[in-house]
């Protein structure tokens, strides 16, 4: 249905408020033919005092107050923020009209050119933030991601500014005063300004310069999630104008709004501010369901870590006993080379390579994947591929194939497709990478395993509830199970076997620790 009207938007004037702000525009008058946005820029203390922390600051309400007169006055009609950006305590005239579809909330660490180069030196880095939760929770991190980084000092040091303003930091000359090492920033941020290929701004145009030669690395949940709510929207409006907040609905995503509801729960229960020193992520998995990933320091400084599993459809309760078969304890079969380095150099196409084991490395082939986007399973593979001295920039957080699929395709990585890649494992896992949305990827074997640790078939046949480790371990076993057994296994290429196997009562979990938990409640 066509609407003749004109809504004025209110928005901060930096590139990246007003790029997304400009979407947002764009999103409305595609959900309402004929209506007409106008951007109104506003000037907000936060973009005007650079040279301080905000956590030395007084008052709150940095990128909202200025903005807030002008819808109050009705100046605007709504206004967009970054959800990270608003406090907990809103003006009770105006309402959250809309949540959209949140962008990807992890951080991103980006570096000089020279970085890699400097870390072997034992130079060590300066890294900019201003964050109390990136101060908190990037040392300890880096301490194992960074190649070297045993030999390095890391120091972080503040630094305020626009997207921009920041990266041009890694460009300045070596030696002088503004040049850092590295910035970490919000991920949604680069990848709303990299969509930009439409306002004055030229989003895209601006990355693709100021990326040029630099290292990215996209920080994992497990060891870093984002502020609450961060790579969400808030869209508000005066409550009182029914019209405007019908028009915003069409914008809203429920998922979204659920998952920021209880990050920002969090915040009100251990402290929240520009002070906080914790990250809270909840992102939404297929066929899982919600997982909550909580890590840093409350303002009571009580370690408030933690990570919660909200499945998508609940867990059924045990009515009888409960006899378990753990597949990740049991013991780890040797692994047997298949491939040296030299094998593995004339094998090797393109730059991109997944490793999805750091047992998948060859010995002495570190050297072959310098200059590559390296990625790997989850961060215990992370850190030994980092002590090789080898660069990696993400993981997929031990979710998975499909989890890596979906953020390597991120657009401001500048990644190629799936098809493209190199895949580096065993023998027994060819075919399942060689399914899915890796098909026609590069998939080498550099190593087998000799499975030797399954329990005796009467261990197997008396168990209720079995956890599958790997679709080799499932293969061997699976005919010893009771046909009435409850079969479970992580995310990603065993979950996808077992399913195409045929296996009716299965389930995926995000670890095994999660199924433990589930099993424990009748034992």
């Amino acid at each position: 249905m066509s609407v003749t009207r004109k809504l004025r938007l209110g928005t901060r004037r930096s590139a990246l408020a007003w790029v997304q702000s400009s979407q947002v525009a764009a999103a409305l008058r595609a959900a309402h033919p004929g209506l007409e946005v106008e951007l109104v820029g506003i000037e907000t203390r936060g973009d005007v005092v650079l040279d301080r922390p905000l956590s030395a600051m007084e008052g709150k309400e940095f990128f909202t107050a200025e903005i807030d007169i002008a819808l109050r006055a009705g100046r605007v009609d709504f206004t967009v923020h970054s959800l990270k950006d608003l406090s907990l305590e809103r003006p009770p005239e105006f309402v959250l009209a809309a949540v959209p579809k949140r962008a990807n909330p992890r951080d991103i660490a980006i570096f000089a050119p020279d970085v890699p180069q400097r870390l072997a030196q034992g130079a060590g880095l300066r890294i900019g933030t201003s964050s109390p939760r990136r101060a908190e929770l990037l040392p300890p991190f880096f301490a194992r991601a960074l190649p070297h980084a045993a030999r390095n000092t890391i120091t972080l040091e503040n630094l305020r500014g626009n997207v921009d303003s920041r990266l041009r930091r890694l460009h300045e000359p070596r030696g002088s005063e503004r040049q850092l090492d590295g910035v970490v920033l919000a991920l949604a941020g680069l990848s709303r300004l990299f969509a930009d290929t439409t306002t004055e701004r030229q989003g895209q145009q601006l990355l693709r310069e100021l990326l040029q030669r630099l290292h990215l690395m996209v920080l994992p949940l497990t060891d870093s999630p984002g502020a609450p709510g961060q790579g969400a929207l808030a869209i508000e409006c005066r409550a009182d104008d029914a019209a405007t907040r019908a028009l915003l609905a069409a914008l809203e995503h429920p998922e979204t709004r659920g998952a920021i509801t209880v990050e920002r729960q969090l915040l009100s229960q251990h402290g929240g501010g520009c002070h906080q020193r914790f990250g809270a992520t909840l992102q939404w998995l297929p066929e899982l369901g919600g997982l909550l990933q909580v890590a840093g320091r409350s303002s009571q400084n009580a370690d408030i870590a933690e990570r919660r599993f909200l499945p998508q459809t609940a867990l059924p309760e045990h009515v009888d006993a409960v006899r378990i078969w753990d597949g990740s304890t049991a013991e780890r079969a040797a692994a047997t080379p298949v491939l040296d380095a030299a094998g593995l150099a004339a094998r090797l196409r393109g730059n991109t390579v997944f490793v999805a084991h750091s047992r998948a490395l060859p010995t002495g082939a570190a050297p072959l994947l310098a200059g590559k986007s390296v990625w790997t399973s989850g961060t215990k593979s992370w850190f030994a591929l980092a002590a090789e001295g080898i660069w990696v920039q993400g993981c997929a957080e031990g979710l998975g194939a499909e989890t890596a699929g979906t953020l390597v395709a991120e657009p401001v990585l500048r990644l190629p497709p799936l098809a493209q890649w190199n895949v580096l494992t065993h023998s027994a896992a060819l075919e399942p990478w060689q399914a899915g949305s890796w098909a026609g990827a590069n998939v080498i074997a550099t190593y087998t395993v000799a499975e030797t640790s399954l329990p005796p078939a009467a261990e197997l046949g008396a168990a209720t509830h079995v956890f599958w480790s790997s679709t080799a371990q499932f293969e061997r076993g699976q005919q010893l199970v009771n046909a009435g057994a409850h079969h479970a296994s992580g995310a990603g290429k065993t979950a996808e076997h077992i399913r195409s196997a045929g296996v009716r009562n299965f389930r995926a979990f995000p670890s095994v620790e999660e199924w433990r938990k589930w099993t424990a409640r009748a034992r």
